[in-house]
């Protein structure tokens, strides 16, 4: 079965930079699309960035273009997702997400990890 397991988030102060990991296990990952979405308390769930199979295309929400960087290792069956100038905003907890298959649309996922709690303070 799909597993999708993160680590790395934590406190930090607003400025600061955190790196997120995602350990995907259970199928090959290497030719699907991957995905990080956040939910903050009292917020439904959002799109924060994916990335293409090979790691050539990616896409941003545009609270955070310019401030985080998505990227993967195929080789390891991981992504990462790399925070900086991080604002009090984005606090949330933070979901690593695979597909079932390819779908056109960017933000669809269908598997998701338990997340990983982000909080910045000002």
């Amino acid at each position: 079965q799909v597993q999708l397991v993160e680590s790395g988030g934590g406190l930090v102060q607003a400025g600061g930079s955190l790196r997120l990991s995602c350990a995907a296990s259970g199928r090959t990952f290497s030719n699907d699309r991957m995905g990080w979405f956040r939910q903050a308390p009292g917020k439904e769930r959002e799109f924060v960035a994916a990335i293409s199979w090979g790691g050539i295309n990616t896409y941003y929400a545009d609270s955070v273009k310019g401030r985080f960087t998505i990227s993967r290792d195929n080789t390891k069956n991981m992504v990462y997702l790399q925070m900086n100038s991080l604002k009090p905003e984005d606090t949330a907890v933070y979901y690593c997400a695979a597909p079932e298959k390819f779908y056109s649309d960017y933000h669809r996922f269908d598997y998701w990890g338990q997340g990983t709690q982000v909080t910045v303070s000002s």
